[in-house]
């Protein structure tokens, strides 16, 4: 079997352009055969994930789109973040909305996510 080539797979300019009402997956890796997970997540603004712990693979992630905070660190867009295993971490977005790209080793099952609206 040969070996699948390189490819362009996505733009996160054209992923993080519309508003979005509520916590989404806007892209997900779906290549069947791989080692990897991405997801780009979009938060609307003042949307956020509750604080979590998370699972038994480290996490890179790339604010792409707007700001916010990761637990209690201030985020924009281009900010790389590393969220080792089983840390605890909550996501909130700022005014303009929070995008963000997670990189992790894949593992099943994959990602899901809840969010809640603030109100202040």
């Amino acid at each position: 079997m040969s070996p699948t080539p390189p490819r362009r797979i996505g733009n996160t300019l054209d992923l993080t352009a519309q508003p979005v009402e509520t916590a989404t997956v806007a892209w997900r890796l779906q290549e069947s055969d791989r080692h990897l997970d991405a997801n780009l997540i979009r938060l609307a603004p003042a949307g956020e994930i509750a604080p979590h712990t998370g699972g038994e693979v480290d996490v890179l992630v790339h604010v792409v789109a707007g700001s916010g905070t990761v637990n209690d660190i201030d985020v924009t867009a281009g900010d790389l973040l590393w969220l080792p295993r089983r840390s605890r971490r909550a996501f909130r977005a700022g005014p303009d909305g929070l995008g963000y790209l997670t990189v992790h080793t894949h593992r099943e099952p994959t990602l899901t996510i809840e969010s809640v609206r603030r109100t202040d």
